[in-house]
């Protein structure tokens, strides 16, 4: 990753992590991939929000490690799980920062679901 550019967050590219402080429940195939009381919510520049949940609040029997890599300069290198009881759509629907940078240290052992290749991210009170 020495070749590749390191930004930091700052008042052009900010980028929050806090606790969501509410019940996090993500669905695939009338099953529940991730249920979590402890998510975090990654709010970077103007992009939506993102929930972060604990891989300890995943149902780990439901994924696949894939081989894909993704790499962003804010956060570090991504590596990313399917979920086949979701079918082609949810091929590499979750994404993990195994070595975040220390920008975005929170997010460590948390991982994050595309919209779209799961039923539901569902936010509850």
């Amino acid at each position: 990753m020495a070749d590749k550019p390191r930004l930091y967050p700052g008042p052009d590219h900010p980028i929050t992590v806090t606790p969501t402080d509410r019940r996090v429940v993500v669905t695939v195939a009338g099953k529940v991939v991730a249920d979590s009381r402890s998510a975090l919510t990654l709010q970077e520049s103007t992009y939506p929000a993102v929930q972060y949940v604990p891989l300890d609040d995943v149902d780990k029997a439901l994924l696949e490690k894939t081989s894909t890599t993704t790499y962003c300069p804010y956060k570090g290198e991504a590596s990313y799980y399917s979920i086949p009881v979701g079918g082609e759509r949810s091929a590499d629907a979750i994404w993990v920062y195994e070595q975040p940078y220390d920008a975005v240290a929170p997010i460590k052992d948390h991982v994050a679901f595309y919209p779209d290749r799961v039923d539901s991210i569902t936010v509850e009170d």
